[in-house]
């Protein structure tokens, strides 16, 4: 007999977490006007908002943080991390910031001109705000295959070619760099191949264009290379990583997620050129380069964990917990997008709230009514999180509109799934009776889903 699956980690530490009434949650979510990033962690009971910063850190993590030297400059902990980071990326120059969007904040500030054009497969939120508050303009060049939730490929992540080699030709001279995400979180969490990370490499490089991969997940993506794309099957993790840093010129990291950290982050590459511009504002925005946003205790446990989570059985852990809420769902028939993700879920709420209009935002929608539910608390990746379109200012309704189950990693057990699974059906069973969304009462400028506060249309 086939022994079934277990966790590579057993638990040292618990903390509780208590169940709310349905009326508590009504309270509470309209005194966040329906932005759940406004709840106080108290008053839910699975928090899926995120896998940046929630992980567990293991005991080798915390026996690090004893350890780690807090001195200004040259402390020990600052070499330990730029040791580990350059044993797995091949970078020599490493800059810590205190998290990935504190690298975007100071490689940006160097790189990033007013009108520039940056493409990029579907960048994050907080990469297009850094770009579009330079008054420069962030183009999506994913794949089309990404726009069926439906459709089973392998690498819904990929760069088109066509689309970025347009992007390039029609802008030479004004595309300062191209962002290569991995894996691509925008369109659910999907995996970039490795055919496809050389290829846009060497595309952009044919144009003097260089690429900056924001690698926030490159080691889940890394796992997905290994288990799906032919020839890497007998690589290691660590050697899948350095090849794929082989072909870019440097890297932006939030070390919350493929860290395994609940803080940092740190820009790398072998560009002196960047090195020495980013140093200008690492230094007034961060702190001295060697622990830029970081305390030394904090640089030291990533550098543990950046090893931990570079081996197969960490990987393999995180990624089966995410597929096994992915077959509960097919069990109810909701759908999602296809093939499961390596950090979430990323239910499709165009195809679960139907006779919600897209200007009524059906994933803000979806994610107060799995909130109401059972406590559980998801994230719209949609329409609110796209922003206004910077020239005409209107809703970018274009794109795909999710809720993200997000799953933190060595936190939540497969019992925590099952009350996942079992509270999206009954939101599901009853998706018929809900015929109205959100509107917007007041919004930020950029980024606004953050503070973004809504009301619910009756």
């Amino acid at each position: 007999m086939e022994l079934p699956f277990a966790e590579a980690w057993k638990i040292k530490m618990v903390e509780p977490i208590k169940k709310s009434t349905r009326e508590e949650r009504e309270k509470w979510l309209a005194e966040a006007h329906n932005n759940i990033f406004m709840l106080k962690s108290e008053q839910v009971y699975i928090d899926l908002l995120t896998d940046s910063g929630t992980g567990a850190m293991s005991d080798r993590q915390w026996s690090a943080l004893m350890m780690g030297d807090e001195s200004y400059s040259g402390a020990r902990s600052f070499f330990e991390l730029k040791n580990m980071i350059t044993k797995l990326t091949g970078f020599k120059n490493v800059i810590p910031t205190h998290q990935g969007r504190a690298a975007e904040n100071v490689l940006f500030s160097y790189l990033v001109k007013p009108g520039n054009i940056i493409p990029g497969n579907a960048h994050f939120d907080t990469t297009k705000g850094h770009i579009e508050s330079r008054k420069a303009f962030a183009i999506d060049v994913t794949t089309d295959e990404a726009k069926d939730t439906q459709l089973e490929v392998p690498f819904k992540g990929n760069v088109s070619l066509e689309k970025l080699e347009k992007v390039l030709k029609e802008n030479k001279g004004n595309v300062p760099f191209m962002v290569l995400t991995v894996t691509n979180n925008t369109v659910g969490g999907q995996p970039v191949s490795m055919k496809n990370i050389r290829e846009t490499a060497e595309l952009c490089h044919k144009y003097d264009v260089p690429v900056v991969m924001d690698s926030a997940r490159f080691a889940e993506n890394a796992y997905f290379i290994k288990t799906r794309e032919k020839g890497f099957e007998n690589k290691t993790i660590k050697e899948i990583a350095k090849e794929m840093f082989s072909y870019v010129d440097g890297m932006t990291m939030s070390a919350k997620k493929d860290g395994l950290v609940n803080m940092g982050g740190f820009i790398a590459t072998n560009k002196d050129e960047w090195y020495e511009g980013a140093k200008l504002f690492c230094i007034p925005f961060e702190g001295f380069l060697t622990y830029g946003g970081m305390n030394g205790r904090d640089m030291a446990a990533l550098a543990v964990g950046l090893d931990e989570n570079t081996e197969f059985d960490m990987l393999d852990t995180r990624i089966q917990q995410v597929q096994y809420l992915a077959k509960k769902l097919d069990e109810y028939g909701i759908p999602y997008q296809r093939p499961a993700g390596g950090h979430a879920i990323f239910v499709d709420a165009d195809k679960v709230l139907t006779h919600v209009p897209k200007e009524e935002f059906p994933a803000q929608t979806l994610t107060c009514e799995l909130y109401l539910e059972a406590g559980i608390r998801a994230c719209e990746i949609g329409y609110i999180l796209a922003d206004r379109d910077p020239v005409t200012r209107e809703n970018r309704f274009g794109g795909l509109d999710f809720v993200r189950l997000c799953i933190p990693r060595r936190v939540y057990t497969n019992n925590h799934m099952d009350v996942i699974a079992a509270a999206l059906k009954n939101v599901y069973d009853r998706r018929e009776s809900i015929k109205h969304g959100v509107r917007i009462t007041w919004e930020a400028e950029l980024m606004r889903h953050f503070t973004v506060q809504l009301e619910r249309i009756k």
